[in-house]
C-alpha cells in the first residue's frame, strides 16, 4: 500500500491496484493503522482490526469501492480518537 493506492499481489501472479480513496476508513487512518492488516477467510479478504475494515479480494478484482453509507462512515469518524 502506498499513500494513494492499495496493491495486492495475488498467488496466481496477478497484481491488483485500486485507489486508496475508494476506502474512506483507510484514507483517514494513520500509516500504522493501515499497515496493521491480516488476511481473512483463507485469503478471501483483508481485515484491518484497528479500523474495523474488511475488503474482499473479489471486490478488488471487480473494481468495487467501499459501499459503506455516509451515515455509517460519519459515525465511525466521530468515534475516532482526536489525536489520529
Amino acid at each position: 500500500m502506498t499513500e494513494n493506492v492499495i496493491r495486492v499481489d495475488l498467488s496466481d501472479g496477478r497484481i491488483v491496484s485500486v485507489p486508496l480513496e475508494w476506502y474512506p476508513r483507510l484514507v483517514n487512518a494513520t500509516r500504522e493503522e493501515r499497515n496493521n492488516w491480516r488476511m481473512i477467510g483463507r485469503g478471501a479478504g483483508i481485515h484491518w482490526p484497528d479500523l474495523d475494515e474488511d475488503i474482499s479480494i473479489a471486490a478488488l478484482l471487480a473494481g468495487r469501492p467501499s459501499n459503506e453509507s455516509r451515515t455509517s462512515f460519519r459515525r465511525w469518524l466521530r468515534g475516532r480518537p482526536k489525536n489520529k
